[in-house]
């Protein structure tokens, strides 16, 4: 396999699909949880914001960056999917505190396509197109996720390459390639870290694949071709101290297509396969075979001493939000009132697959950065509360060496992002830092800003900072000192 081959599965040649109109503007729908989808019209300059509770811990110092989309409908026509609005980077940067925040969209091709066009003819994830196109760039929305690599910043997506930010000022840079015959190649929006800096990730195309390895710096190292046994969807993939881990679902794309979820289908029958690659000797691999389920999301694996692979997963029965769900919330319509559960997986020598059931509604894992890889106990996720408003409404960090998890729920006032883990500086164990948690709280039509000790989350927001504006929901963000 090679780049012609990877780029050709995932549509190298000009395309010009069917446009369908839609002018449902979720922002004025009924409901103030529609707020999460609403439309930001321009950049945000730097604006201190307001502390509302608490004091900020004073060794709390650096910059948070998220992402996720922010501009979903134009007058000739609107994105018919939540994945495929323009992302929006934002920026946290906390010192002596307080809290100042900047968000800016990134400037793709699709962006400006659509704007010109005055209509979302680009299409995507979910939206038909109307614009030809040649590459899977032309409908990159550069709105999934943020890595930040040496003196860059990038925004990355799913199916194609990563745009380039500049850290400070948050103005595009142009397209990264890793190489200049790689160009264009995909590039995953969820990289896995090493606790000293190496960074793996994949590029996905039906079952052909390339597995990039990067320095902390972003330079690339290696990028080898594999070949995947199914072409299921990989949102998402793990990683040990030595093996990658890629579950893949039996949600199988059998065509190319535009909207790119057009091209799947799904087939529970098959079942799930898990594919384990030697990180050291990417031919030597095994494969596992579990009962059927979707996920997006899944936690850092490790590797126990007697070869068995641990990782939690959010996971569900179907891709029904990936489908319907996320579709629903553009037309101000709320999802069916159902969430991906948290389970650990277990791949044993053995070849056997066991599943550890919470039955804990959770989406958005995220652990302790140091130790990737590595064995440890705490997963940190967004869940959901006593309110009917869809999306998140509570922070939970799951123990699992004790089997029990400690919660926070910010109420059905409030609709609650995924968490960031920050390390508290001089610490000595795991877990020990706080909390992140974006929200937007729907009673004050405002974005905040929470901090939790991330060991008591139970104990709620040590502080909260909050914004004059409500932003929408975005996806995923890191956390850099500076």
């Amino acid at each position: 396999m090679n780049r012609r081959t990877i780029l050709t599965a995932i549509g190298g040649g000009s395309l010009a699909m069917a446009w369908n109109p839609d002018r449902l503007y979720a922002a004025a729908a009924s409901g103030d949880w529609t707020l999460a989808v609403g439309d930001v019209e321009h950049d945000i300059a730097p604006t201190p914001l307001k502390l509302v509770h608490g004091r900020a811990p004073a060794s709390l110092e650096g910059v948070l960056y998220r992402n996720g989309p922010a501009k979903f409908h134009r007058p000739g026509g609107s994105a018919g999917h939540w994945f495929d609005g323009d992302g929006m980077v934002r920026r946290f940067v906390l010192a002596d505190g307080k809290a100042t925040l900047a968000a800016r969209f990134v400037d793709t091709r699709k962006r400006r396509v659509d704007a010109a066009a005055e209509a979302v003819v680009s299409g995507g994830f979910g939206t038909p197109a109307q614009a030809s196109v040649s590459s899977p760039d032309d409908v990159n929305a550069a709105n999934i996720s943020v890595l930040r690599a040496g003196d860059q910043l990038w925004a990355l997506w799913e199916a194609g390459s990563p745009t380039v930010l500049d850290p400070a000022s948050l103005e595009t840079r142009g397209l990264k390639t890793l190489r200049p015959d790689l160009k264009g190649m995909p590039f995953l929006a969820h990289p896995r870290y090493e606790p000293g800096g190496r960074i793996w990730n994949l590029g996905v195309a039906g079952k052909a694949a390339v597995v990039w390895r990067l320095g902390p710096d972003g330079e690339l190292e290696e990028a080898t071709p594999v070949e995947l046994p199914t072409a299921s969807y990989v949102h998402d993939f793990t990683a040990t101290d030595r093996h990658l881990v890629i579950v893949l679902q039996p949600w199988f794309q059998e065509r190319f297509a535009l909207p790119l979820l057009d091209g799947f289908a799904w087939r529970p029958e098959q079942g799930t396969k898990i594919l384990v690659l030697d990180k050291a000797d990417l031919t030597r691999r095994r494969v596992y075979e579990t009962d059927p389920f979707f996920a997006f999301h899944m936690g850092d694996a490790w590797e126990e001493s007697d070869g068995t692979i641990r990782f939690d997963i959010c996971a569900d029965i179907d891709p029904g939000f990936a489908t319907d769900g996320a579709k629903a919330l553009l037309q101000g319509r709320r999802p069916p009132p159902r969430l991906p559960e948290l389970r650990l997986l277990a791949l044993r020598p053995d070849s056997q697959v066991t599943v550890e059931r919470t039955g804990l509604s959770a989406e958005f894992p995220r652990t302790d950065p140091l130790f990737a890889g590595q064995p440890r106990t705490f997963t940190v996720c967004a869940g959901g509360g006593r309110g009917d408003n869809p999306l998140f409404q509570s922070i939970r960090v799951q123990d699992w060496k004790h089997g029990r998890a400690e919660s926070f729920d910010f109420g059905p006032g409030q609709l609650v992002e995924e968490a960031v883990f920050v390390l508290r500086p001089g610490r000595s164990r795991e877990f020990d830092g706080w909390l992140l948690v974006g929200s937007i709280n729907l009673d004050a039509k405002a974005s905040e800003l929470h901090v939790l000790d991330a060991r008591r989350p139970g104990a709620g927001p040590i502080c909260t900072w909050r914004a004059d504006i409500a932003l929408p929901i975005s996806l995923h963000g890191v956390f850099a000192k500076s």
